[in-house]
């Protein structure tokens, strides 16, 4: 497993929001089907997303966008880890734990309490990479925001 030691972190720009859905909806649709919900966010990410108090942001190698992540403002100091996704050219490099280390030093440094996120157990690398950066999990609510998720998380900062 080669990791990819110029990989660079950055914020939301909108001349991304192309890569942020893309990116999305590629694993999306090999696993499971693009839903409303993931069309709202997808489609309108700075609607749904940045303006409502979030935040996305991406691994870039070079010029190109390896993978993305965004953080749904919940209600104050909670925050949905969603909508990770690297591209399967640079699968296999570390990204997504790149991509998580930032994410978890990111929100202590906010102060936010807890994040939280939803899964689908068919999703195993996924569920073994939050596990191992201390997701533990949680009851899945009734009405939970994704038709697919089987499972929920939370990381208490």
């Amino acid at each position: 497993m080669d990791i990819i030691q110029n990989i660079e972190i950055i914020p939301f720009d909108q001349k991304y929001a192309q890569d942020f859905a893309n990116l999305n909806i590629e694993w999306l649709e090999k696993y499971f089907v693009v839903e409303p919900h993931d069309v709202d966010l997808l489609k309108r990410c700075k609607e749904t997303i940045i303006n409502k108090g979030g935040y996305i942001f991406f691994a870039r190698s070079g010029a190109e966008i390896a993978g993305t992540f965004s953080l749904i403002k919940i209600e104050e100091g909670i925050y949905e880890l969603g909508k990770m996704a690297v591209s399967p050219k640079f699968q296999g490099q570390c990204i997504g734990q790149q991509l998580m280390t930032f994410c978890l030093q990111f929100s202590r440094d906010q102060n936010w309490s807890k994040l939280i996120l939803y899964s689908n157990r068919i999703l195993e690398n996924a569920i073994h990479i939050y596990k191992k950066y201390g997701f533990i999990e949680i009851e899945l609510e009734k009405n939970a925001p994704y038709l697919r998720s089987n499972i929920k998380m939370e990381y208490i900062l």
